[in-house]
């Protein structure tokens, strides 16, 4: 029996998954802040922060899985507009939001830029030129 061949995986596919990857573990603890910090406004539970800052987690390490489509990195900016329309509650994230979106962008047109050029090699390969 024969290992499966992994499949390749493109420059712009791997750098926004590893942004995501670390993003959610900052994520998560943005959460326990907002819980710690007791941020939310009036009316509604301290404890939703957790909640909060999980379920994002969760869908962003999710969307690891999927970056491999475009509407996978379409999807990466949105959690990335959601940090940082979490600047309302907790000016902190403000700053994470632009680290995190800095390197996610560096990531995704720079990542795309690469797998271009390696496309465009190996076409050029091909042909025998």
């Amino acid at each position: 029996m024969t290992a499966r061949a992994r499949r390749r995986r493109g420059a712009a596919e791997s750098l926004a998954a590893v942004v995501l990857g670390f993003e959610t573990i900052v994520v998560f603890l943005g959460g326990l802040v907002i819980y710690g910090l007791d941020a939310l406004p009036e009316g509604i539970a301290p404890w939703w922060g957790i909640v909060v800052g999980t379920v994002l987690a969760v869908l962003m390490a999710a969307t690891v899985g999927v970056l491999r489509h475009s509407w996978g990195i379409g999807l990466g900016w949105f959690w990335q507009l959601l940090v940082a329309l979490g600047a309302v509650i907790v000016p902190a994230l403000g700053v994470v939001a632009l680290i995190f979106g800095a390197m996610y962008g560096y990531a995704t047109i720079k990542g795309g830029a690469l797998d271009r050029r390696n496309a465009a090699g190996s076409h050029h390969d091909a042909n025998g030129e």
